[in-house]
């Protein structure tokens, strides 16, 4: 298997935490202040990478340092608006709108960074927008301030997709992916500090949601995108990214909600799934079956 294939299946696993992440998040809004979750999150990500790429500190640049920051602003941007966005919309609702960063990452790269998509992932990016539209409702489809809150943070998420491959082909990624998340924590708690007054009662099953999005929807999740994303280009880790509204569809439809109640999986829903992940057979395993059966 080729460097770009793992790098793409390790996107993918990721991929499907994140799906599975946002009815977990939902979930325990009702239990958590927003910035309070988001606090411990990146805290238990920071330790657990700290472990991981200590020794890269030692070859640190200002650059690098510089670089991180600028990506750990994006990340936190994107997560304060998601989960914040998670407290008026559903879960697969929100999955399905931050999945739109696939139209703008191809966009802003060929802006930015001189990087045109290729014509399958073209395909690939017109398949996945259609099945965006079906999963979020269609013409009919009406959207509130946490659909909106949502849409703010995929265009969040679409840069740091950018920034992490700017910056991967010339930094070291274990130092990226450390200070991304430090950041991210040291920002999430000056907001609780400053916006969340109060003692917060965290329970067994509050814990453990933390330290599960914490150890490996933020720590394996973005430490490896970092690496992932030095063998593929971002036009295709934006479209494999695409399926996580595919998972938080099925996840939200197997784990109820804090009422009893699951989402349930419309024709509309499933149309939009099968219109993704036929942009993805596009855009991503066909040029690997290509490689592999080529005579």
């Amino acid at each position: 298997m080729s460097d770009r294939a793992k790098a793409e299946m390790t996107i993918f696993m990721i991929t499907a935490i994140w799906g599975s992440s946002f009815i977990i998040m939902k979930n325990l809004l009702d239990d958590i202040p927003v910035f309070t979750y988001l606090t411990l999150r990146f805290a238990v990500a920071s330790v657990a990478l700290f472990f991981i790429f200590f020794r890269s500190l030692r070859i640190m640049k200002k650059r690098t340092l510089v670089l991180g920051i600028a990506i750990g602003l994006m990340l936190f941007l994107g997560m304060s608006l998601q989960v914040y966005g998670l407290k008026y919309t559903t879960a697969s609702r929100s999955a399905f709108i931050t999945g739109l960063n696939v139209v703008m990452v191809p966009v802003i790269s060929s802006v930015f960074l001189k990087k045109k998509p290729g014509l399958n992932s073209l395909i690939g990016v017109m398949l996945a927008v259609g099945g965006l539209f079906f999963l979020s409702g269609g013409l009919q489809g009406r959207y509130n301030i946490g659909d909106i809150l949502t849409l703010l943070c995929a265009f969040c998420f679409a840069f740091q997709i950018i920034l992490v491959d700017y910056s991967v082909a010339k930094e070291d990624a274990g130092c990226l992916a450390l200070i991304q998340v430090i950041f991210a924590a040291a920002a999430c708690a000056l907001v609780w500090a400053g916006t969340e007054k109060g003692p917060v009662a965290i329970d067994i099953e509050t814990a453990a949601a933390i330290i599960f999005t914490g150890l490996f929807a933020t720590a394996f999740a973005f430490g490896g995108q970092t690496f992932a994303q030095k063998y593929t280009t971002p036009t295709r880790t934006a479209l494999i990214i695409t399926f996580e509204p595919v998972f938080a569809a099925v996840f939200a439809a197997v784990i109820p909600n804090n009422s009893g109640m699951t989402e349930k999986l419309s024709q509309a829903v499933i149309i939009g799934c099968l219109l993704i992940f036929s942009g993805m057979v596009t855009a991503v395993l066909r040029p690997l079956r290509s490689r592999y059966f080529s005579s």
